[in-house]
């Protein structure tokens, strides 16, 4: 599971791209959105860099958000 900051993402139809995009890659199994956040979170085993490239490649900047210790 990866979870991106997209800070681009501010609408409707910037979330359908954005799951147009990543939908098809492998490993790709789920994806949540928090609109408010503007994050994605992308279950499966697809790799980071691979889902920030795809992004990218669509005009959506994405980095990966961490968590913090507890």
């Amino acid at each position: 599971m990866t979870t991106l900051s997209i800070p681009d993402m501010s609408c409707g139809h910037c979330r359908a791209s954005i799951e147009a995009a990543l939908r098809p890659l492998p490993g790709v199994t789920a994806i949540l959105f928090d609109a408010a956040a503007r994050q994605a979170t992308i279950e499966g085993p697809a790799p980071a860099a691979l889902l920030i490239s795809t992004l990218d490649g669509i005009g959506f900047p994405a980095t990966p958000v961490t968590k913090a210790a507890d």
